[in-house]
């Protein structure tokens, strides 16, 4: 995965929300990426004690994608946006989760989160996190934090499952 890829230097000069987009939308991909080229059974293989798996955490980036930009922004409860409770929940694999259909769904739901977010100012808040009203300001650098800990574990899951091949 090509991690300096994006932040070209168009992107310095722009204005801290187009900042911020291109950063969300950077690690988006990359986390997405880091599904390429593997097996069904080398995304879903296990490999440390917690459930975390490179599918799984796709999968799990699906539902910090709900939480943070249609929980927070819509107030609908995750029952009505149909996701886990909570986060431990979300990288639990279902026999019908395959790369293809994870994938389209975590792209989906970035699509979801720019159009959910493309009419609010930084400063604008949200009021549906269960920790009360937050300005987006914070929602985006959380997501940022949040990302950017998931590509780390990927990058390591990834370097593993690859290191097996013979």
């Amino acid at each position: 995965m090509d991690q300096h890829k994006a932040m070209t230097p168009d992107s310095f000069n722009q204005d801290v929300r187009t900042q911020m987009d291109t950063f969300l939308d950077d690690h988006r991909q990359m986390l997405n990426a880091s599904l390429d080229g593997l097996t069904e059974e080398e995304a879903r293989r296990s490999l440390v004690p917690s459930r975390t798996t490179l599918l799984g955490l796709v999968k799990h980036a699906i539902f910090v994608e709900k939480v943070w930009f249609d929980e927070a922004i819509s107030c609908r409860t995750r029952a009505e946006i149909g996701i886990p409770a909570s986060p431990d929940e979300s990288f639990i694999l279902d026999d019908g989760d395959t790369i293809a259909g994870i994938r389209q769904a975590h792209r989906q739901a970035c699509e979801a989160s720019r159009l959910a977010t493309a009419p609010l100012g930084l400063d604008d808040l949200v009021m549906g996190n269960r920790r009360g009203p937050l300005p987006l300001r914070w929602v985006y650098l959380h997501m940022l934090r949040e990302l950017a800990q998931h590509c780390g574990h990927a990058d390591i899951l990834r370097e593993q499952i690859l290191s097996t091949r013979a």
